[in-house]
């Protein structure tokens, strides 16, 4: 039985749930997102809470029922408090700032990275080597975040690059003479 699925997703004050057949919707302070669960589990809302519970005992529906119960709480969380990522810039020359919607990387390229930022997202640069990503979707927020990333990874020696706020990188030795 899933541990996860069985604790039912309780509503704050100021988050409400409405349900149209599979789907749900939950709207908060911070905007309004919706989900669409499979047909292996059942969502029902009541007493200021969303449960899940599976139609059957089939591995499906025991795995989509534990699945779907996250999802919904993380529109739940999305809409009350919303999802931050950090990323951290090391390198000499390495530097962030924001113009306008778009966010221009000086990354040691003979030109500067100007990475345009989707709707739905926050991106701000508090300071020359930090960039916070922020949103209601945990998963638009992630890939966001990854995506600057992307144009400069960490690198094993010198460890320059772009890195997630408190990530561990391996470092290895150069070479011996």
């Amino acid at each position: 039985m899933s541990r996860i699925g069985k604790k039912p997703v309780e509503l704050p004050s100021g988050v409400s749930a409405s349900l149209s057949g599979q789907t749900i919707e939950v709207k908060g302070p911070k905007g309004t997102r919706t989900f669409t669960a499979t047909d292996d589990v059942t969502l029902a809302v009541e007493d200021n809470a969303v449960k899940v519970t599976p139609r059957g005992q089939s591995k499906r529906a025991r795995q989509q029922w534990g699945m779907v119960r996250s999802q919904v709480a993380n529109l739940v969380t999305g809409v009350t408090e919303g999802f931050k990522k950090e990323l951290e810039i090391q390198g000499v020359g390495y530097r962030a700032q924001m113009q306008g919607n778009v966010l221009k990387l000086s990354l040691g390229y003979s030109h500067e990275v100007n990475f345009e930022v989707p709707n739905g997202v926050t991106v701000t640069a508090p300071k020359q080597t930090e960039i916070v990503v922020e949103g209601i979707d945990q998963q638009q927020v992630g890939q966001v975040a990854a995506n600057i990333r992307e144009w400069r990874a960490p690198e094993p020696y010198k460890g320059k690059g772009i890195r997630y706020k408190g990530e561990y990188i391996f470092r290895k030795e150069g070479k011996k003479k």
